[in-house]
């Protein structure tokens, strides 16, 4: 008998992706789902795969409890936030993801390119300077930006994606401060710092490469929100939770020539309508918002979403 799988993620893009999923089971593929037409058929299935970006399905309680059959979850990502794994894990789910297969992701650098494409586009006022444009201006007195090599940019995780974004910042000769406890970084070019605080005081951009968990919610907050330079700006490509966006909606507020870049938002996959950075962003132009596209370029796609297809194989088999 064969397993049945339902895709929830758009694949129809990605070259053979399809016709190596039906080889593998029997496919049902529901790239943008309500969350009514998961409740009442996920009782069918023995195996979802599926993406957070643009996905509004939170595979959680409420959807896991009705899914008697589930046996499996893919995820064609490295972050896990679109699913309760403890919970999963709890019913004998098992989750397949790109974490930990750092063979598979150390070819993909398309989320430190964009968060790099972010810092210019802030830090150059690309955004607005065309919307002006578009609207028949020709005038570059509101738009006059900062350059790269008189910047000291902060880091803040320095594995895969972090360590990419400082070799592209190296490379504009700007000075890099690290902070990551995790790590012991040995390099001249590098300043390596222990204390958060100490790089949100002395950086001009802040760029965060980080896991969601416990110790990273919130990292920016309220507490330590007070020791960014007025006129600094952020970039965010992990994940929305890292950010008290309340707080940093504060902060820009207080601060007209502070800015925002993210390519993520809290609690993106259940409520992305009432967002305030959202709302925010459209009587702002402190604010870029990019809909979680860091990993989606078609190099990336490819190589996650078949590796993910392989990585179910190799269980099944197994």
């Amino acid at each position: 008998m064969l397993t049945k799988i339902l895709v929830i993620t758009p694949i129809n893009h990605i070259d053979k992706l399809e016709d190596k999923l039906k080889k593998i089971g029997k496919l049902t593929i529901k790239a943008e789902p309500s969350n009514e037409y998961i409740s009442k058929n996920i009782h069918k299935f023995e195996v979802v795969y599926t993406n957070p970006n643009k996905s509004n399905i939170f595979l959680g309680e409420k959807i896991i409890k009705k899914a008697s059959k589930l046996k499996l979850i893919c995820t064609a990502s490295t972050g896990t936030n679109h699913i309760d794994v403890k919970y999963a894990e709890k019913n004998n789910i098992k989750i397949i993801c790109l974490k930990d297969d750092f063979k598979t992701i150390s070819k993909i650098s398309s989320t430190a390119e964009h968060a790099f494409c972010l810092t210019l586009a802030s830090i150059r006022n690309l955004i607005p300077s065309f919307n002006s444009v578009k609207n028949g201006n020709w005038d570059y007195t509101k738009f006059i930006g900062r350059q790269m090599n008189f910047l000291t940019i902060g880091i803040v995780g320095y594995g895969r994606l972090g360590k990419m974004y400082s070799d592209y910042c190296k490379s504009f000769q700007s000075n890099i401060l690290v902070y990551d406890p995790y790590k012991k970084i040995r390099s001249s070019k590098i300043n390596q710092v222990s204390n958060l605080n100490l790089l949100l005081k002395k950086s001009d951009i802040i760029s965060f490469h980080i896991h969601i968990n416990q110790n990273t919610h919130h990292l920016l907050n309220k507490k330590n929100i007070k020791n960014l330079k007025k006129n600094v700006t952020l970039i965010n490509t992990s994940r929305g939770e890292i950010f008290d966006e309340k707080e940093i909606i504060s902060f820009l507020k207080k601060n007209k020539n502070a800015k925002l870049a993210c390519d993520v938002i809290e609690n993106e996959i259940q409520d992305k309508i009432k967002n305030p950075l959202i709302k925010f962003s459209k009587k702002s132009n402190q604010v870029i918002i990019s809909p979680h596209i860091g990993g989606m370029t078609k190099e990336a796609q490819n190589i996650a979403y078949h590796r993910v297809a392989d990585k179910l194989l190799n269980f099944l088999n197994d």
